[in-house]
């Protein structure tokens, strides 16, 4: 059986560190999926189908990997998909706090999907996609904190 794991996140928009983790998922496992999940708590900048293309563009080089979106419950859209394995990227040991919650609600919920949890790089650790929005929006250079096509997005939504 082929190992599948589902790569969760809203990415608006994804990073270098988001790439980081789905690069180094895509080794491990056959498939990896990312899946795109709109968080009402948060105000996008990106619409779901922008956040499906850079996500797409971003990761052409990854044959293993395919991007796709979801609205309902993460642990539903495993399920659905047959994975196996939910992979979480972790920046510090704040984020395992909230991680830990989702993770214990997803296992509750279903107890043969597992949750992998990967460090991220260092060089990213302080990386998130509000960050990178906030010095987007002041115009300053943000090139090697996300990929091009990214890059040229947020320049365009910021004009």
């Amino acid at each position: 059986m082929s190992k599948l794991a589902i790569c969760p996140g809203s990415f608006d928009p994804v990073t270098n560190g988001h790439l980081d983790i789905i690069e180094r998922g895509s080794r491990i496992f056959d498939h990896v999926i990312v899946a795109v999940f709109n968080n009402q708590s948060k105000n996008p900048l990106f619409t779901v189908e922008e956040r499906i293309y850079l996500l797409t563009e971003a990761t052409k080089h990854l044959s293993n990997v395919t991007v796709d979106a979801s609205e309902g419950l993460l642990i539903d859209y495993a399920r659905e998909k047959q994975a196996q394995v939910i992979l979480r990227g972790l920046r510090a040991v704040s984020d395992f706090e909230y991680e830990m919650q989702i993770t214990s609600m997803n296992r509750k919920l279903d107890k043969d999907i597992e949750t992998m949890f990967m460090m991220t790089n260092n060089q990213y650790s302080f990386l998130s996609s509000s960050i990178v929005k906030e010095v987007a929006k002041y115009r300053a250079t943000v090139a090697d904190l996300v990929p091009e096509v990214v890059e040229k997005a947020l320049k365009e939504k910021y004009k």
